[in-house]
């Protein structure tokens, strides 16, 4: 498509005394109008084979028949053309199809306005004032619907058969239910490749944690193609543990090292929290498993007796933190804490916010998915050192990426 020359652009403002953008407007206004009508006229030409002025050269027994008046929605606002007619109702113009009465790209608008967290009511206000369009509510739930179908292939879709690590936690919105308002979870799961990118391989809505329910999020998994993970990377997350271990058996689990001390330190009072957290840098920044055990066992010997629950909690769970005391810093970096997965939660919170409830299950799984996209968008770069992350992995975990990596 050519474009118009600077010189062009000259004439045109010499040539018209424009006052404001409105007047701007209302001049391409006037242009795309006369553009699509242009354009009908060529193609019923086209159609019957002769020029209006060609009578002559008719070589057809159909003729034109006047013309049938069409009001479009642009991006120009409402704009009137008259639609041209043949006497035996053969033509359909191309340029614009027969109950198409939107060309202004609205309804893509609607949707990204609704991505990032816009509600209905100030979507149809701010169509109104932009474009002069009236759209109801419900008008623009059936417009938002139409990534239904979007969503249920994105959820659907094949994986890759291994991830080198697999991060998992939920984010928690309330849910109309058959007239009630009901606690749903949003459980989120994002994986990491061989090439060291990260991508979202599903969120399911549901109601509570159990191990049934997160061995159905594992079987997904299978059942889309993934054979293998190295590692989960996971918060405590109720029956997470059991379903990992029943559907990937040779997975290993990592729990974020950050929660962890969330929940140790809420045991503890304030005024010995600055020391507490600071014995237990000793253990988590320790160089491998031993040393980390021995600084431990020191922390639990000073604390134990004040604060019996904070400690119980890492004896409870060390066969799930250990992992972590295997691996170099630039895998350590990667598996201590959940951040990748609390920030895309903090991208859901933004466009989120303004809905204190969601009419339906669908409701949410669309902003979530769009949300997604959205972030999904900007993962471009992959995992600082990967090539170190990998070599890594392939000594770790021996024969379980020979057939993925060249």
């Amino acid at each position: 498509m050519s474009t118009l020359s600077k010189e062009q652009i000259k004439a045109i403002v010499k040539g018209n005394n424009f006052q404001s953008v409105t007047d701007v407007t209302n001049y391409l206004k006037d242009i795309f109008k006369d553009i699509i009508q242009e354009l009908m006229e060529a193609e019923l030409e086209e159609k019957l084979g002769y020029a209006k002025e060609e009578r002559s050269a008719k070589n057809t027994d159909n003729c034109r028949n006047g013309y049938s008046t069409k009001t479009l929605k642009s991006e120009f606002g409402e704009v009137e053309i008259q639609i041209p007619r043949d006497r035996k109702g053969e033509f359909e113009p191309k340029i614009i199809p027969k109950y198409q009465r939107n060309v202004s790209g609205i309804e893509e608008k609607i949707i990204s306005l609704y991505a990032r967290g816009m509600s209905t009511r100030d979507i149809g206000e701010q169509l109104k004032d932009l474009y002069g369009v009236e759209i109801s509510a419900e008008m623009l739930s059936r417009i938002t619907d139409r990534i239904i179908p979007e969503i249920k292939e994105w959820q659907q879709r094949p994986l890759e058969p291994i991830y080198t690590f697999c991060f998992m936690d939920a984010i928690h919105y309330k849910v109309r239910d058959e007239g009630r308002i009901c606690n749903r979870a949003a459980y989120v799961v994002i994986g990491v490749n061989v090439e060291g990118y990260k991508d979202i391989l599903g969120i399911w809505i549901g109601e509570n944690e159990s191990s049934k329910f997160w061995l159905g999020v594992m079987n997904d998994l299978k059942n889309r193609g993934v054979q293998d993970v190295m590692l989960f990377c996971v918060d405590g997350l109720t029956g997470l543990k059991e379903a990992i271990n029943a559907a990937f058996p040779m997975a290993e689990i990592q729990r974020c090292i950050i929660h962890q001390l969330r929940n140790s330190f809420k045991y503890v009072s304030c005024k010995d929290i600055k020391a507490f957290s600071n014995d237990f840098k000793n253990v988590y920044k320790a160089i491998n498993e031993k040393v980390a055990l021995e600084k431990f066992y020191e922390l639990k010997e000073k604390w134990g007796k004040s604060y019996p629950f904070a400690i119980r909690s890492w004896e409870n769970n060390w066969d799930v933190l250990s992992p972590f005391y295997k691996f170099p810093e630039e895998i350590r970096k990667i598996i201590y804490t959940t951040n990748v997965i609390e920030g895309l939660h903090r991208q859901y919170r933004k466009v989120t916010k303004s809905k204190t409830m969601f009419p339906s299950d669908d409701s949410l799984e669309k902003m979530l998915y769009m949300a997604s996209k959205n972030v999904i968008k900007k993962w471009t770069q992959r995992y600082k050192n990967w090539d170190r992350v990998l070599n890594q992995l392939i000594i770790q975990y021996p024969g379980r990426l020979d057939n993925y990596v060249s």
